[in-house]
């Protein structure tokens, strides 16, 4: 089973990954496909965190958890500012790549900050409560990644409930939206199949 922290890490990878196929490419449809599948994946990851494992911060950690998520709330707020400009741009913008570069300089502060410090503390605090907690958090990170949007929407905000309501309220346009654009060929953009 994995844990709350194996499930972000792993996303965390991919998203560097699928950056290192934007800005290592010269082939702006390749760049195209990859920067939606960027745009994907972080647009539901950060918003599976901010539902599920900020709470839990708060929940297990105290007042230290929840001072780490609302740092962590602040910065999901201005990469998803930058994520909605990129998001809207074409690889055959000048700036694409360079919108990439700036986005990705926070995001990986923001990685590193995590994996370093929020998420130790985190299945630190876990581990002293019921076994499986972790791997529950898990799982429900996975499930909600299924239903929330795949584009950046930061006006709906970054703390439950009202980013729930907005979250499923805008989730079926994006899901149907993401239909009629180009993802890597080995990409599925179904959330129910991720």
């Amino acid at each position: 089973m994995s844990t709350i922290t194996d499930a972000i890490t792993k996303d965390h990878r991919e998203l560097e990954q699928y950056y290192n196929e934007v800005v290592n490419s010269s082939d702006p449809d390749h760049q195209q496909r990859y920067g939606n599948q960027f745009t994907w994946e972080l647009a539901r990851h950060s918003v599976a965190e901010e539902l599920i494992v900020y709470p839990a911060f708060e929940k297990y950690i105290g007042s230290e958890g929840k001072a780490m998520a609302e740092k962590d709330r602040k910065e999901h707020h201005e990469v998803k500012l930058m994520l909605k400009d990129f998001q809207n741009m074409s690889s055959k913008d000048a700036n694409y790549v360079p919108k990439l570069k700036e986005l990705m300089t926070d995001l990986s502060q923001h990685i590193k900050e995590e994996e370093k410090d929020d998420l130790p503390a985190l299945e630190k605090a876990l581990s002293q409560t019921d076994a499986g907690v972790s791997e529950s958090l898990a799982k429900s990170f996975g499930r909600t990644k299924a239903f929330v949007p795949s584009r950046s929407h930061p006006s709906a905000g970054e703390h439950p409930p009202f980013e729930t309501a907005m979250g499923l309220l805008s989730a079926p346009i994006d899901h149907i939206a993401d239909i009629f654009r180009k993802f890597p060929d080995n990409v599925s953009p179904n959330p129910s199949t991720k």
